[in-house]
């Protein structure tokens, strides 16, 4: 059975879907191929089943990539307010949780919900559980999946990254960028939770659920949130951050005072000089439990204003080298990946063959905790959409 389209859209997640409304709404026939029994599914299990759809505070500096400026066009062309206003169109209520986040009030599922209205009043064709087994181009792009061919002049490769494979997740966009002759950049998993070594583990991991709020630093960029200590090694947001610009054997640098002089009253001569006061000093900024066990790895050796003053510079500068990540399984998103340079910064579009589209996590732009990596789906697909 062969169906004829204006274009095709591998892949129904944020990017996906957004793309095909747009291009439904400028009166293109559209088909989104989904290989998962639905469309969508990421979005539901993001935010914690709230959905951190965009970030306030968006700008190219929230994201990494081979080419810094790449993100420009596109999110200047559909901001956080355009979403926003998708959201009061269909009476979806929201709230500000920090730092510019915004999440649903009740459910992820109205996003979905959205999108899919969104995707019916545009005319656009869904088309879940494909298994697409070939992708060619003659005088258009051919798309065999079973006993359907999918065709359309122009196809957008909107099949995400690595991450989370148990959601469906696969390297078929890469596959098909170099099918294409698109250069395709080194990938790895990113806003992810560290795997300690065994001797951090052994120190520090039976004390899985304590938080702290910290500062973490690598590869000269620094970021302030709340760390987790987990059964294998280190989470939480500030930890998420600072994975995603963490390379191999590579130490994360870590404050466990921000802000604050510890040893300043045993310095001073205002608190006795023992372990007693020190931890006493220490409980102010770290949990009972955390602060016990780092003192207690990383004990003075003597009580000097110069002991202290170099413990005082552990504390801000707490070494960690993590033995890994914990890889593509729990990782939010991948980093890396078609490379910027082989496509439009407006429309998304390889500049080496006409018609072929690449958006969302599938290209080397990957966002920071908080947002933005749905911000860059909504604003790439609308370029695409746009441009189609």
């Amino acid at each position: 059975m062969i169906l004829q389209f204006d274009a095709l859209v591998l892949g129904g997640g944020a990017a996906g879907l957004m793309c095909a409304l747009e291009a439904g709404k400028r009166g293109r026939r559209v088909a989104v191929l989904e290989r998962s029994e639905r469309v969508g599914k990421k979005i539901l299990i993001s935010g914690g089943g709230r959905c951190n759809f965009t970030n306030l505070e968006c700008r190219p500096e929230n994201f990494i990539s081979a080419n810094p400026h790449f993100t420009k066009s596109a999110l200047a062309r559909y901001t956080p307010a355009d979403f926003t206003a998708l959201l009061e169109k269909h009476r979806i209520p929201y709230h500000e949780k920090k730092l510019g986040q915004l999440f649903c009030d009740r459910s992820a599922c109205d996003i979905t919900e959205m999108l899919d209205r969104e995707c019916a009043d545009a005319g656009v064709r869904l088309f879940v559980n494909v298994r697409i087994e070939e992708v060619l181009r003659t005088t258009e792009f051919v798309v065999r999946a079973g006993a359907k061919e999918f065709r359309a002049p122009a196809l957008v490769v909107a099949t995400g990254g690595l991450s989370i494979p148990k959601m469906g997740a696969t390297g078929m966009g890469y596959e098909l960028a170099r099918q294409f002759g698109v250069a395709v950049r080194e990938t790895w998993p990113a806003l992810v939770p560290f795997v300690l070594a065994a001797k951090d583990r052994e120190n520090y991991c039976d004390l899985a659920g304590v938080s702290a709020e910290v500062v973490a630093s690598c590869d000269g960029q620094q970021f302030p949130e709340k760390m987790l200590i987990t059964h294998r090694g280190l989470s939480g947001p500030v930890i998420l951050q600072i994975s995603s610009y963490w390379k191999e054997h590579e130490a994360v640098v870590i404050d466990l005072a921000p802000g604050g002089d510890v040893t300043a009253g045993l310095r001073e001569g205002k608190s006795q000089r023992d372990i007693v006061a020190l931890k006493s000093a220490l409980q102010r900024f770290l949990p009972q439990r955390l602060a016990s066990r780092w003192l207690d790895e990383h004990r003075p050796s003597t009580w000097t204003n110069a002991a202290l003053a170099e413990l005082e510079r552990k504390m801000h500068a707490w070494a960690v080298v993590p033995a890994s990540t914990e890889g593509y399984a729990k990782a939010e998103v991948t980093a890396g990946g078609v490379d910027t340079d082989e496509l439009s910064a407006k429309t998304m579009e390889s500049r080496k063959v006409p018609g072929l589209f690449f958006i969302g996590e599938v290209v080397d732009v990957t966002g920071h905790l908080g947002g933005f990596n749905f911000q860059w789906a909504w604003a790439s697909g609308s370029c695409a959409g746009w441009a189609l």
